[in-house]
């Protein structure tokens, strides 16, 4: 800001009043640095800052659960008597005292662990055919190379869920007896697993056909010695995890078609491109032509160079419209994302569709805001105590959701988010929160929506911790296996599945417990949501 022509003959409260501004830019400046040099560590391939801990909005407004004590918490005669016994040993006492009597045995029961190798010689019949041909008896389902299906589960189940590192888990292995050797560790983790891909692929399909919400996030990710992003998306039912080197909003939609590759014009694919602002002559070029399903990004491609789009130089950029409408149309045409609500943290490639926005992560800008006087940090305080109140009585109208009730909850936004306070950070912050009304207010139309993106935080937390451990991936199979175990592993634990049982079942490990496909689970958990 330009200095004052005279700053002898400025008044007390005209000097305050330039303090005040001019801490409030020194403020945004040291953060506008802070931002260029997270962004040129991260192109330095290096970490930028960590994330501020979230300020417990939620927390603070969550009823407390009603006490359990004393009113079945424990089932009965306790947890001994839910296990099997496998063996049983007598321990005597090696010199009673004279004149001792017997008087019988004291239980006492011990679990333990039983880890050894366990070779088996498998003798397979040999057949000679008339024609000399020669028969071999096939060997049983889930051996892989010289290693069975118990081996592999645990190999596994060690890495992905319990985030071993691969040298770690080969001595560990090498421990046990095993004999196996670095190379074939690694075969054993990322090659033939096309069974766990389709499987992870089949429940992001199941998740957007038969799902009412989704919530959405994003983590940074190392492929191939360079910086990339993982997309998590998910609900109470599903996770999902897909890495990629982009995080656009053509990246996302990407994602969402679900491994299907086509590129769509229908009606859905037309509205999307009016609500970019498309111009209408380009528009009415891709709906005239007869044309209107392309198998793949080629096909497209030369379907819009065809049109004369793409040597187009306006603003928006045609081509980029263009093929965003089309994989939104490609979206609608497969079923997915019916009557879908996507939640997501504000970011701009998650604003498709339907769309509502986090609370915690809209009550976190206020909470973050620098304050430097007296009067604005009761300001900041007097808006969030309001901002806590409204999300918790938007958390009892999902409970029981009323017309009145939504009147006068849309009422009370626009009161909190069009006041001055006199503090023209926060006035500024409110008016830009009140412009995504529709959006924070989705849940007053959709109140079976969360108000937060709370579960995309903690599910992505796995592939952060994984980031922290093993670094990156350097082979594309390498990346899309720990993408569909880590998706895995979430969606079992959300389905209320053993993640060692559902491995068992998929590697036809002999007397484990049936696990049937999880996209069919998936469906019958939202229908009855």
């Amino acid at each position: 800001m330009p200095p004052p022509a005279d700053l002898d003959g400025l008044s007390h409260a005209d000097l305050k009043s330039l303090v005040v501004k001019l801490l409030e830019e020194v403020s945004e400046l040291r953060r506008t640095v802070a931002a260029q040099r997270d962004e040129i560590a991260r192109l330095k391939g290096g970490s930028g800052r960590p994330n501020i801990k979230p300020s417990g909005m939620d927390r603070a407004t969550e009823p407390k659960p009603p006490s359990t004590a004393g009113v079945g918490s424990r089932p009965k005669g306790g947890k001994t008597s839910r296990l099997s016994i496998h063996e049983e040993r007598t321990v005597g006492v090696a010199s009673p005292p004279d004149g001792s009597r017997f008087k019988g045995y004291a239980n006492f029961v011990v679990q333990d662990l039983v880890i050894r190798p366990h070779v088996v010689n498998f003798r397979r019949e040999r057949w000679q055919t008339l024609d000399g041909a020669t028969v071999t008896a096939p060997l049983p389902d889930g051996i892989n190379g010289h290693f069975g299906p118990e081996l592999r589960r645990f190999v596994l189940a060690q890495y992905h869920q319990g985030q071993v590192t691969m040298p770690r888990l080969l001595a560990l292995l090498r421990a046990f007896g095993i004999l196996i050797s670095k190379r074939q560790l690694v075969r054993l983790l990322i090659a033939g697993q096309d069974g766990f891909h389709d499987e992870a692929r089949d429940v992001l399909r199941a998740g957007l056909i038969s799902s009412a919400w989704i919530t959405v996030d994003d983590t940074g990710a190392r492929h191939k010695a360079a910086n990339g992003f993982c997309t998590q998306i998910g609900n109470a039912h599903f996770t999902w995890f897909g890495t990629t080197p982009s995080k656009s909003r053509s990246n996302f939609l990407e994602l969402l078609r679900a491994g299907h590759g086509d590129y769509v014009i229908n009606a859905e694919a037309l509205a999307y491109m009016r609500q970019r602002a498309l111009a209408g002559p380009v528009i009415a070029r891709l709906a005239e032509h007869p044309h209107k399903s392309f198998a793949d990004q080629a096909a497209w491609t030369a379907h819009l160079d065809q049109l004369g789009i793409s040597a187009l130089t306006v603003n928006p950029d045609p081509v980029m419209v263009a093929t965003e409408g089309a994989l939104w149309g490609s979206i609608k045409a497969h079923g997915f994302l019916p009557n879908t609500v996507i939640v997501s943290d504000d970011a701009g490639q998650f604003n498709v569709g339907q769309h509502g926005l986090c609370w915690v992560h809209a009550e976190r800008l206020v909470h973050k805001l620098d304050t430097f006087t007296h009067e604005q940090r009761i300001a900041q305080r007097h808006i969030r105590a309001l901002i806590w109140r409204l999300y918790r009585d938007l958390k009892a109208y999902r409970r029981h959701p009323t017309t009145q009730r939504r009147a006068a909850l849309r009422a009370r936004f626009d009161r909190i988010f069009t006041r001055n306070t006199g503090f023209v950070t926060l006035d500024r912050l409110l008016a830009r929160l009140h412009a995504n009304k529709s959006e924070l207010l989705m849940v007053l139309d959709r109140p079976e929506i969360p108000l937060h993106t709370n579960g995309s935080e903690n599910d992505v937390r796995c592939q952060v911790t994984k980031r922290k451990v093993s670094g990156g991936t350097r082979s594309n199979t390498g990346r899309d296996c720990r993408d569909a175990f880590l998706g895995l592993t979430k969606t079992c634990a959300k389905l209320g599945i053993a993640f060692w049982d559902y491995l068992g079942a998929r590697l036809a490990v002999p007397n484990r417990p049936d696990v049937p496909a999880l996209p069919q689970l998936i469906k019958q958990r939202c229908a009855t949501a």
